[in-house]
């Protein structure tokens, strides 16, 4: 049977990186698989679908005029503020309100708020989060990701939404930079540069939201370490929580994702270059998809559990109908 699973694997892999498949075909080869199947390669398919995505979101930048960056960043950035500030405060109140159990509340609230599995997997370490927290943070925010990307398209072309509202609305409501990008590409280019610029300007904010996150676990370690010294004299033990540097990662892509779209506007006679490098990086979005979808197995479906999915289904569709009632109305426009 595992012999079977990947050769599968292998061969649905391939079809995806080659163009064969759509991105939405390739993200339900992938759940579909990860459903039938134990996995074969689950923790290096997981690296690589993370080093994957980074470089495809770098090759897309060769597509990318650098005044539309700009332009889109300058654009989105209020919508920004405002949406990750909404989707916090919801998140949280949401989770309280649930009784979601430990720190998945806060990881499925940032991963709604800013970009997903990449802000999960930057705040987890921080909150200390265990192995748990994070399956389930991540399995709600991989299993509401897939439903985006299948469903996003359809919805914008029954509301006729143009593409810039379209892009828009995909940069605020879809969680991960991969499906924000997949389901932009399949509405159409204009959606793509602006959902993927809004997006990645987006995912910027795991950095102030990092440090913050990590002052104020550092300063409840500090008073959990002060009250246990004065029940114990063992306090070196439990200060040391307090004192350990907690290490942020920067999104370092995002910068050469910006270089990429530097050379695509200044260097006009490598043409031939920057579209090759461009098409590989749709190639490399939709293999991405394709192994986002394998890591949703039955396992993962189970230790979700119906609190943190409501809680995760419930900011969704808060976050989702608010920025598309605003992008209808004018309100926030591109």
């Amino acid at each position: 049977m595992q012999v079977l699973a990947k050769i599968i694997f292998l061969l649905a892999l391939a079809l995806s990186f080659s163009g064969i498949f759509s991105p939405p075909v390739a993200l339900l080869a992938g759940i579909l698989f990860g459903l039938s199947f134990t996995h074969p390669f689950s923790q290096p398919s997981r690296t690589a679908a993370r080093i994957l995505l980074q470089v495809s979101v770098v090759a897309l930048g060769f597509g990318m005029n650098l005044h539309e960056v700009l332009k889109a960043g300058r654009s989105g950035f209020i919508y920004t503020a405002l949406g990750i500030s909404f989707a916090l405060i919801l998140g949280l109140t949401l989770g309280k309100l649930l009784q979601v159990r430990g720190n998945s509340s806060f990881l499925i609230t940032t991963g709604t708020a800013i970009c997903g599995g990449s802000a999960i997997a930057a705040i987890g370490p921080i909150l200390q989060a265990d192995e748990e927290e994070m399956a389930v943070s991540l399995g709600t925010i991989f299993i509401l990701n897939s439903i985006a990307l299948l469903i996003f398209p359809p919805i914008g072309n029954a509301l006729h939404l143009s593409q810039s509202q379209f892009g828009l609305w995909a940069a605020l409501a879809i969680h991960d930079t991969s499906s924000v990008v997949g389901a932009a590409t399949k509405y159409g280019a204009p959606a793509l540069v602006i959902a993927t610029t809004v997006k990645l300007a987006r995912a910027l904010w795991i950095v102030p939201l990092a440090l913050a996150t990590a002052a104020i676990k550092h300063r409840l370690s500090q008073k959990t370490a002060v009250a246990a010294r004065e029940q114990s004299s063992s306090s070196e033990d439990a200060s040391a929580g307090a004192t350990d540097a907690v290490r942020i990662q920067f999104p370092w892509f995002i910068l050469f994702f910006l270089l990429a779209a530097i050379a695509n506007t200044y260097l006009p006679g490598q043409q031939a270059a920057t579209k090759t490098f461009f098409t590989l990086g749709r190639f490399g979005l939709t293999a991405t998809l394709f192994l986002i979808g394998t890591g949703i197995s039955r396992k993962t479906l189970k230790e979700v559990g119906w609190r943190p999915l409501l809680q995760g289904v419930l900011l969704w569709l808060g976050v989702g109908l608010t920025s598309l009632y605003f992008i209808q109305t004018g309100f926030i426009a591109f």
